[in-house]
């Protein structure tokens, strides 16, 4: 079997997992059922498969998480928009 493509699909899945959850977020304006503490972790946890998939020059390792990465920050960023603009009202 070519175990690139079982890492290349496993990658497709999870690298785009937290696009639903922005997209609503963005068209809701609210981030009532999201949980910071979370996204942080998660981030932190991408973060680090970023540097060791660097470390063993792992091409799928590195683009995934990064595109992860990309998208966890756009949530954090939403999560602080509108937690704050909810806060404030």
């Amino acid at each position: 079997m070519q175990w690139h493509i079982i890492g290349s699909a496993a990658a497709l899945l999870t690298m785009f997992g937290f696009v639903p959850q922005a997209i609503k977020m963005y068209r809701t304006k609210s981030v009532e059922d999201v949980s910071f503490p979370m996204l942080f972790q998660f981030s932190v946890g991408v973060f680090l498969w970023i540097l060791y998939g660097i470390h063993l020059q792992d091409f799928i390792i590195v683009v995934a998480n990064l595109v992860t990465f990309i998208i966890l920050i756009i949530a954090i960023s939403l999560y602080f928009l509108y937690h704050v603009k909810n806060t404030e009202v």
